[in-house]
């Protein structure tokens, strides 16, 4: 059941944060995505955060499914999409993609991270949706 409330929310992001600034402070940037996913799975499964990997969800249109699969790096606690990336550059194709995981999921809190930056807290982003819609500045950003 997907977790409505702002402070576990909250609580749940900050795990995850708090894992993924330990990786960092590990092993640094410079490494493989797939590297701090496997990383970041053993961290979760150490705080007993309930997660999936890589789930497949399946995108619906209108009345219909279609035949496409959409696979988030991760759903943790059934209520928050988390995006990793290990790039130079982030673009905003990344920012439009977990957005529109939380539209189609109808989560409320994604969080993007990017492992490739000296200081791991310049690399996050954490996204909200109300009310299953976008922001009211999301065309400023």
């Amino acid at each position: 059941m997907i977790i409505r409330d702002e402070e576990r929310l909250k609580g749940i992001t900050g795990q995850i944060i708090g894992a993924s600034i330990e990786i960092h402070r590990t092993l640094g940037p410079g490494l493989l995505e797939k590297v701090y996913h496997d990383c970041l799975c053993y961290e979760l499964d150490k705080k007993g955060l309930v997660y999936i990997r890589e789930p497949k969800l399946k995108l619906k249109y209108k009345d219909t499914e279609i035949n496409f699969e959409l696979k988030p790096d991760l759903i943790v606690e059934d209520s928050v999409i988390v995006e990793l990336k290990a790039v130079l550059e982030m673009h905003p194709v990344y920012e439009a993609q977990i957005l529109s995981y939380l539209k189609l999921t109808g989560m409320m809190v994604g969080l993007l991270i990017n492992f490739h930056t000296p200081l791991l807290v310049n690399g996050i982003r954490r996204f909200t949706m109300q009310g299953n819609q976008l922001p009211d500045d999301w065309e400023k950003r």
